[in-house]
């Protein structure tokens, strides 16, 4: 099989909603995902947890990150490892939207529609 090279600048990507004030692309690989997420300032926090480890890296502005029992005020530059099944959540601090991208490995089924748009380079679709 011939490897196809995928290519994509996240802001010509449709966006998702996820609710009022944050927004999402994705990006894959063979086994790993990414999701770009823009946050806005007051958007209203939504506690979850789920069964994947999430690395979450923060692009521009500050999210005040909660994880478990622990809360870190992040920056740009800053990364964040999330265990699998902890209760987790950010807020931005500030006036300046914030831009989250996750990583996720494996690929998350559950937000592989957000990476149709690179179906044919996997052979899918």
């Amino acid at each position: 099989m011939v490897e196809v090279t995928s290519f994509a600048n996240w802001d010509d990507l449709d966006k998702e909603a996820v609710r009022e004030g944050i927004e999402r692309v994705g990006f894959r690989g063979e086994d790993t995902l990414l999701v770009m997420n823009w946050m806005q300032p007051g958007m209203e926090p939504g506690p979850h947890s789920h069964p994947f480890e999430q690395i979450a890296v923060i692009v521009q502005g500050t999210v005040r990150f909660h994880v478990g029992d622990e809360v870190y005020d992040a920056g740009p530059g800053s990364m964040i490892r999330i265990p699998p099944d902890v209760i987790h959540w950010g807020e931005v601090i500030g006036d300046e939207p914030a831009m989250n991208l996750d990583v996720f490995n494996p690929i998350r089924e559950d937000y592989k529609h957000l990476v149709e748009h690179q179906a044919g380079d996997f052979g899918e679709g």
